[in-house]
């Protein structure tokens, strides 16, 4: 089938049009190129430069392609910068996704795949107090806990406008399958990694740390360092895609690797890498910013076949490679 994928030429879509084309599907890719690259797609994959907000330039799209199902990839995604601007996050995330649900009820798509967040929807999560026996025998916590991992049955409380921009765009999505029968996977990233990432995206910090780091500049760490978050690889996060897409499963899943890691931590095992002799500075905490953060992928395991393969060392080595050599080139 032809498959539509929304910010095809960034970072995460990217990676799911290359998956999509070794498996042979026809795939159409759309993006405004804010930080997407038309060379990070496949020359063979047609392009549309057009925003998620333009619904005319969306409906020739749609007209034009007919697409059967819609991966949903394209969003602003800063945490950060989304306290600054409210209003052009939600412009962009909440109303752009209602075109493309209005257009796949309208034509009558077969699947739509949703890029959520685990890193931001959940909110603050708090240290599991259950026993060593509990966790051993594989309990999870109960619907709505707070405590950590977060699993798909707890309470979402974002704390920043880009979380409660995908709280928002998931009860939509919900609605339209309760109304209008669309089959939908709605898939909550941790924080993703890997190369080809924009500085600015939500895990933007390997990618700020790898580039600094290389060219021997500053760098500089917000708060003290110990912020816990489950960083998970691009690769990884596509393959979720591809499985969400091929699987008869109509549900949201986690997507991570299920393991906190610090900031400090990060920061060392990247120096190490880069060869980076210098200390971090430290900037103060922005608002929005939740203290720890991981996800239980277990559900997705089970359901959809998917887990984590790429681990942390690993997939840092990858990018760092991938940066080494965007810096000659550049």
């Amino acid at each position: 089938m032809k498959i539509l994928v929304t910010g095809g030429a960034g970072f995460i879509g990217s990676h799911i049009v290359r998956w999509l084309r070794k498996a042979g599907g026809e795939v159409v890719a759309a993006d405004n190129l804010r930080t997407g690259k038309r060379t990070n797609l496949p020359d063979d994959v047609p392009l549309y430069e057009v925003d998620i907000r333009d619904r005319t330039g969306l409906t020739d799209l749609f007209a034009a392609e007919r697409p059967q199902a819609v991966v949903h990839q394209a969003a602003l995604a800063n945490v950060r910068e989304s306290m600054e601007d409210p209003i052009t996050y939600a412009e962009v995330n909440v109303i752009g996704t209602l075109h493309l649900l209005e257009l796949v009820k309208e034509y009558n798509c077969s699947k739509f795949i949703f890029a959520s967040t685990g890193g931001a929807v959940y909110g603050e999560g708090q240290t599991s107090q259950r026993s060593t026996a509990e966790v051993d025998a594989g309990g999870r916590p109960a619907p709505g806990d707070p405590t950590l991992p977060f699993t798909e049955e707890s309470r979402p409380q974002p704390k920043d406008n880009y979380g409660a921009n995908k709280l928002s765009c998931e009860h939509y999505i919900e609605l339209y399958n309760q109304n209008y029968a669309i089959p939908y996977v709605i898939l909550r990233y941790a924080n993703v990694y890997g190369p080809s990432q924009d500085v600015k995206g939500e895990a933007g910090v390997v990618a700020i740390f790898s580039g600094a780091m290389l060219a021997d500049q500053a760098t500089f760490i917000t708060g003290d360092g110990g912020q816990q978050r489950d960083f998970v690889y691009v690769e990884d996060v596509a393959r979720a895609n591809i499985l969400a897409l091929n699987s008869d499963l109509t549900g949201t899943y986690n997507v991570g690797t299920g393991l906190p890691t610090d900031i400090n931590t990060l920061y060392r095992l990247l120096a190490d890498l880069t060869e980076y002799g210098r200390e971090p500075g430290h900037l103060p905490l922005p608002s929005g910013e939740v203290r720890a953060t991981w996800l239980d992928c277990s559900k997705a395991g089970k359901e959809l076949g998917w887990e984590a393969e790429v681990d942390l060392r690993e997939g840092l080595r990858r990018t760092v490679e991938w940066a080494r050599t965007a810096a000659v080139t550049a």
